[in-house]
């Protein structure tokens, strides 16, 4: 797993889980990474013949629960959460302030952007884009005793601060946009916008828009 910092130091970033925490590293260039055995302070100075380098361990900025299963190349950033039991696979970044809450299963190449909320029970496939400060809930009637998680099929798209109702699915390659309150599922390869949420154009349409817009000088 790998930290990224945005307090705009030009050095490397680790991070490591201890005592079901991370806590931020900033290595100053010449001290290698620490067991977590070793972390027994939160500062220290080290010095060698030439110079001296500090490496600090700030109080923990993220928090990832028991049982947690992490793929290849998971990059969490500051302040997020991720709740026991979840199941997180390769390639998968996951932003700022997103919390990712327990008993959540997500596939490979994931991308949650900050401020996004995972409930409980949802399920992300492959390829899946989250936007910034997104809800996913789990429950129609709160509070209830009783939750049902969404599913989210591989290649999806959710635009920002989209909520999606507990219990709905996602399509594969499917696109909600930004802000929309998904009521119902949304099949294969259709894009919904709007309050509730209603089918606008299919994928290829967006990805042609999409492709208009790269390319335009």
């Amino acid at each position: 797993m790998e930290l990224i910092s945005q307090n705009g130091f030009p050095t490397k970033r680790t991070q490591d889980v201890v005592d079901n925490k991370i806590f931020l590293i900033i290595d100053m260039g010449i001290v290698s990474r620490a067991k977590a055995s070793e972390y027994k302070a939160k500062y220290w100075l080290v010095k060698n013949k030439n110079r001296a380098s500090q490496k600090y361990i700030m109080d923990p900025v993220n928090f990832v629960g028991k049982n947690v299963k992490l793929g290849k190349n998971v990059k969490i950033w500051n302040f997020a959460y991720v709740g026991e039991n979840t199941i997180i696979g390769d390639n998968v970044v996951i932003g700022s302030l997103a919390h990712v809450d327990y008993n959540v299963k997500i596939g490979n190449n994931v991308r949650i952007e900050g401020l996004v909320y995972v409930a409980p029970l949802t399920e992300i496939g492959n390829d899946v884009f989250i936007g910034p400060a997104a809800v996913i809930t789990n429950d129609p009637y709160p509070p209830s005793k009783r939750l049902i998680g969404v599913k989210i099929e591989d290649g999806a798209v959710i635009g920002g601060r989209a909520v999606i109702k507990a219990g709905v699915k996602i399509g594969k390659r499917a696109v909600v946009g930004m802000g929309a309150v998904v009521t119902k599922d949304v099949p294969d390869e259709t894009v919904v916008i709007g309050v509730p949420a209603k089918p606008v154009y299919d994928r290829k349409e967006y990805d042609r828009k999409k492709a208009n817009w790269e390319n335009f000088r």
